[in-house]
């Protein structure tokens, strides 16, 4: 008698939005917008003491303007969700009137959030493990470090940009990996993510 055993198959991940996503993810991009205004106002202070010891190294603290891009995805758990909200934050955070505010401001969350989604992309949309954000994370600040290098930092020497490439990379992984997935768990505990995967899957 032979028995024929079904390989598993991967939950089929349904890219259609909700009503309930668009709003959840509007929510997340609107509050971190307001965050990144506040950050704008801080940045040069809190990040001089690592300047003056690494010039570059400033970077460690950038993920706080990384981590709606993977706290987006973690939770609608959809494509296009890290863009979506990276894009938005970085929207509100020009409409607020930060010193860093503009259209640049606003093309550097598209890119920062392209970044993030990439990797989840890479993942087909159905792996929600701690590693899969750490890389989304890594993968925001090497976006985000690639424009500021070509950008902001075009006449800077090769020292800083490879310092300030590290820096981002870890911040990235870090601040909005690590960070934004125990975010996630924590949400989920007040049963604010019940109506998502995020929040019913939360301890996995």
């Amino acid at each position: 008698m032979t028995t024929t055993i079904s390989a598993p198959t991967r939950r089929r991940i349904n890219p259609r939005w909700r009503v309930v996503d668009i709003i959840i993810a509007s929510v997340l991009g609107v509050a971190s917008g307001v965050i990144f205004a506040g950050w704008d106002l801080v940045y040069e202070p809190a990040t001089k003491p690592f300047e003056l010891l690494l010039p570059g190294s400033g970077a460690l603290l950038y993920a706080i303007w990384l981590f709606p891009g993977v706290l987006g995805a973690l939770v609608i758990r959809k494509p296009g969700a890290a863009i979506f909200t990276e894009l938005l934050a970085a929207v509100v955070e020009s409409l607020l009137g930060g010193p860093f505010g503009g259209w640049q401001t606003i093309l550097t969350g598209v890119i920062q959030g392209i970044g993030a989604e990439l990797v989840f992309l890479a993942v087909l949309y159905g792996i929600w493990r701690l590693w899969v954000a750490v890389l989304a994370g890594a993968a925001s600040g090497v976006a985000m470090a690639v424009n500021d290098t070509l950008n902001s930092y075009a006449a800077a020497g090769l020292p800083f940009k490879v310092s300030y490439f590290v820096c981002s990379i870890v911040s990235g992984a870090v601040i909005a990996g690590i960070g934004s997935w125990y975010l996630v768990r924590a949400l989920a505990k007040t049963g604010a993510l019940s109506r998502f995967a995020s929040g019913r899957t939360a301890t996995t």
